[in-house]
């Protein structure tokens, strides 16, 4: 007899005691698109897609984009558009985090201003960006259309930087360094509105390879 009620006793307990609660499925990241700069290619984003990938985000979450880097930023901010909408289509993200290099953040900041990327990016990076130009523009030709669209004066900055920098709900971020060689003043980089970080003394195409540099950008976007 004691060991039956023993049992229902037992028995009461298990029924009654809270289910403890399942973990839910960690969400996952927005895509992140990786714009090249001036003569770069999708592979310079080799080593910090690495530590995308070592830090939780899924590979197939990770887009390096390649255009052709002469033409005029509006042509490539069209075709950005159009990459991302391709993105969005593949993955199911209602949006994307975009991470630029050097003249990478013109073109991105274009389709986010004047083409409507404000709807479909959460999170936008300018590592290295001549947002405001660069005396670096005389260094290519400036018959080549981007090349002089980074010139200080340029109509596309002009109308680029003119009113709101920072447009739309979109989270922006620049990281810039004081030992920038192409980006010049090194301050061209910073844009009113933004998170702007400077990370020290870091060389331009450096900044794309330093692990702290790589740490800001995913704790920024993460």
């Amino acid at each position: 007899m004691r060991r039956r009620l023993w049992l229902a006793w037992l028995a009461a307990l298990v029924v009654c005691a809270p289910l403890a609660p399942v973990p839910a499925h960690a969400a996952l990241p927005d895509p992140v698109v990786f714009v090249h700069g001036w003569a770069g290619a999708g592979w310079n984003w080799a080593d910090m897609r690495e530590d995308f990938e070592r830090d939780g985000w899924p590979t197939d979450r990770l887009f390096s984009w390649d255009y052709r880097s002469t033409q005029s930023n509006v042509t490539t901010a069209n075709e950005l558009a159009a990459f991302v909408e391709q993105v969005r289509a593949r993955t199911g993200a209602e949006k994307v985090d975009i991470v630029t290099h050097s003249m990478g953040g013109l073109s991105s900041r274009w389709y986010l201003k004047f083409l409507g990327g404000t709807d479909f990016v959460d999170d936008w990076v300018s590592i290295g960006g001549p947002n405001h130009g660069t005396n670096a523009s005389y260094l290519c030709d400036l018959l080549i259309a981007s090349c002089d669209e980074m010139n200080y004066h340029s109509s596309f900055l002009t109308r680029l930087n003119d009113g709101d920098e920072t447009p739309g709900a979109v989270n922006y971020g620049t990281f810039w360094s004081w030992c920038d060689e192409i980006i010049n003043p090194d301050g061209s980089v910073r844009l009113d509105g933004a998170v702007n970080t400077n990370v020290g003394c870091i060389g331009h195409l450096s900044l794309l390879v330093f692990a702290s540099v790589s740490q800001r950008v995913r704790d920024f976007v993460r």
